[in-house]
């Protein structure tokens, strides 16, 4: 991929002389699914798949924007003095918004770039390519004008302030943190409502991490996890008259189920009970992992799919028969939809042993039952950004 980039990058712009090239990560998120916008906890890793740049500082105010992925849109430039969203800008929204991220911080922008970009991570995953290329840019950004004061947190909420505020979408911490924080061989701990952090090892003997991309991504994600957010906001500011709390993530699941009923709406109920009893289970699996047990941590895997299916309803019916058949075949230790849902991929965690028959039956279910073939991705587990 990078020598492609730096090939690209020198047909569009002459040459490549003093190009750098870059990378961070996608991420999959084992268990902890909308706790971060809620104040809890979450347990991502950081994959070796993600997103690549190669870049270069210009003399002008000119930005060029080209991806190797979406050849067919061709170069598209901007401006530093116009780093307005627009629909016409598409994927390039993205950078353009931690460009003015930066900006808006008191960070200097002295000048524009040139970047090229590709990536592995499948478009609609679920495996947060958008994330990926926010901290993506914020490192160049970083390296190509010195600015070594910004930490990699500093990337991750700079990712996280432009995806709200310039890209309309109400996205917690968590992709950008996994994105930015990754460590090889360990998944990360984090508390969305301080963010500490710890980075826990990923030891699964005779296991691996699948991936299944269900090949679909329903068209209401947006508007539906705005929404969601919103009734969880809701709850919480009703709970808040019978009980002293932060956030949904401070309640246990007692505390929660002793004043549930001051939530005046059958469905905001649901929805903060996800948020509650999915926090606690996160803790509890990192609590299982650390002791060993593999198989705690996969039936809390199982739970959370089962509340995201039927509480917070941000499953859909392809990513349910991903999960169920997989939980038929033995092998499999867990199984969950992950990431904002609505559509996007299944994480499993399965024997070695039992990966191909995993393959083989979950294929077969899935074309006879929703008429698509799945894809899978037996994933490992890699660092935060760098530069190549």
């Amino acid at each position: 991929m990078k020598q492609q980039l730096v090939d690209k990058f020198a047909e569009l712009f002459g040459d490549a002389e003093g190009v750098s090239t870059y990378f961070a990560p996608g991420r999959v998120n084992l268990i902890g699914e909308h706790t971060d916008y809620n104040g809890g906890h979450v347990f991502p890793c950081a994959l070796t798949i993600g997103t690549y740049a190669a870049a270069r500082k210009r003399n002008d105010r000119t930005i060029n924007f080209y991806s190797i992925n979406q050849s067919g849109k061709g170069l598209i430039t901007t401006s530093l003095d116009d780093l307005t969203p627009s629909d016409a800008a598409g994927w390039t929204n993205y950078p353009k918004g931690v460009v003015w991220a930066f900006i808006g911080r008191g960070l200097e922008i002295p000048t524009g770039f040139d970047m090229v970009i590709g990536g592995d991570i499948p478009a609609g995953s679920g495996l947060s390519s958008s994330a990926s290329l926010e901290v993506l840019t914020g490192f160049v950004l970083r390296d190509l004008y010195g600015l070594h004061d910004v930490t990699n947190i500093d990337l991750a909420l700079i990712g996280q302030y432009s995806e709200n505020n310039y890209n309309g979408m109400n996205c917690g911490i968590m992709d950008q943190f996994a994105s930015a924080m990754g460590k090889k061989d360990n998944a990360i701990l984090l508390d969305c409502a301080t963010l500490e952090y710890e980075y826990a090892p990923i030891a699964l003997k005779d296991a691996k991490i699948v991936v299944t991309n269900s090949k679909v991504k329903h068209s209401l994600v947006d508007s539906a996890y705005n929404e969601r957010r919103a009734f969880c906001e809701k709850a919480l500011e009703e709970l808040q008259t019978r009980v002293n709390v932060k956030t949904l993530g401070d309640l246990t699941e007692e505390e929660f189920e002793a004043n549930k009923d001051a939530i005046g709406d059958e469905v905001r109920m649901r929805r903060a009970r996800h948020a509650v009893y999915e926090n606690r289970r996160t803790i509890r699996a990192v609590e299982a992992l650390k002791k060993g047990d593999v198989a705690e941590f996969g039936k809390l895997m199982n739970q959370s799919h089962v509340s995201l299916r039927d509480d917070y309803e941000s499953s859909c019916p392809e990513c349910d028969v991903l999960a169920e058949e997989a939980w038929k075949i033995d092998g499999v230790i867990g199984s969950r939809i992950t990431g904002g849902g609505f559509g996007g991929c299944t994480v499993s965690i399965v024997r070695d042993d039992a990966i191909d028959v995993f393959k083989e039956r979950i294929t077969a279910a899935y074309k006879e039952k929703c008429s698509l073939t799945p894809e899978f991705y037996v994933v490992s587990i890699g660092d935060g950004p760098y530069k190549d």
